[in-house]
């Protein structure tokens, strides 16, 4: 329903100083559906437990840092570092 109403938006969308064709009510009704769709996708996620991750630049610097927890990493057989 997302890509179709992204599709109806991107098609009908006229060059910068031309008329819009749809009307102010119809491009505020199909925004809440944008809304409606997004909002049920995000209620799915949390009743199967998923988070949406959050967005980010390409370029930004993670907030955090993965540390390993391997116990054996940096030790030989024997268990001697």
């Amino acid at each position: 329903m997302r890509k179709v109403l992204t599709s109806v938006i991107r098609d009908t969308t006229p060059p910068p100083g031309m008329q819009h064709p749809l009307s102010e009510t119809t491009i505020q009704d199909i925004r809440v559906c944008l809304g409606l769709i997004t909002a049920r996708e995000r209620e799915l996620g949390e009743a199967a437990g998923e988070t949406a991750p959050k967005p980010y630049y390409t370029d930004q610097q993670p907030s955090s840092t993965v540390v390993p927890f391997d116990l054996t990493a940096g030790r030989d057989k024997k268990g001697k570092e």
